[in-house]
């Protein structure tokens, strides 16, 4: 019996491990990451910009185009 898993398996388990990832950055948005939104400090933007200089680039690797 091969317990070996397939390509599609891995595709699979990857996608659905992606699809987590971003439910929980959606939470953690919605939540103004764990950030009270009062005491927000310089430190705070500086963080949002590298992650979303991160998701920017994120796309590049499916369609070849670096934002």
């Amino acid at each position: 019996m091969n317990t070996k898993p397939t390509a599609t398996d891995a595709y699979l388990a990857c996608a659905a491990a992606i699809h987590i990832k971003l439910t929980r950055l959606q939470q953690l948005a919605d939540d103004h990451f764990g950030h009270d939104p009062d005491a927000i400090h310089w430190g705070h933007i500086g963080d949002l910009g590298r992650v979303d200089q991160a998701l920017d680039d994120l796309p590049a690797i499916f369609d070849g185009q670096a934002k």
